[in-house]
């Protein structure tokens, strides 16, 4: 069971993620990943370290992602130990929060030296709901208990 304490520290550094990204703001929203973090779009693209993702998240902000807005919602937390962490949510990016968050995210992170939480590695993929649901009716078991 993980401490009350630290899944508010989770979820304020998730919030941090999402008002740094709402500001289009590609350095600040590194600043929340380790130097050497890993970072997986769901469309597969790799980023390797801070540097990396964010000249990558400023080429974004720039063009693409210009004036888009993060959403999420903290599925779970588990802690292991002091100073890991993984988190799960679903969420998307969009001008206006969609009717349902169309991709699920995976943060492994780690308390540092300086007591901050902070993302070592990220991955985002793009839920398929009716494949999930075809897959699950024709093999029932395969569904995760309390499958939603």
């Amino acid at each position: 069971m993980t401490d009350v304490e630290t899944v508010a520290e989770i979820q304020s550094l998730l919030e941090r993620l999402a008002a740094h990204w709402n500001a289009g703001d590609a350095a600040a929203y590194g600043a929340d990943f380790t130097v050497d973090a890993s970072y997986v779009t769901f469309v597969g693209t790799v980023y390797r370290g801070r540097v990396d993702l964010v000249a990558g998240h400023d080429a974004l902000f720039g063009k693409y992602l210009k004036g888009s807005r993060m959403f999420s919602e903290l599925v779970e937390v588990r802690t292991y130990g002091d100073r890991t962490a993984i988190a799960v949510t679903r969420g998307d990016v969009g001008k206006k929060r969609p009717a349902r968050l169309s991709k699920v995210q995976t943060f492994t992170l780690v308390r540092e030296d300086d007591g901050q939480w902070r993302v070592a590695a990220f991955h985002n993929t793009k839920r398929a709901r009716l494949l999930e649901a075809v897959s699950f009716r024709l093999l029932p078991r395969s569904a995760p208990l309390g499958a939603q």
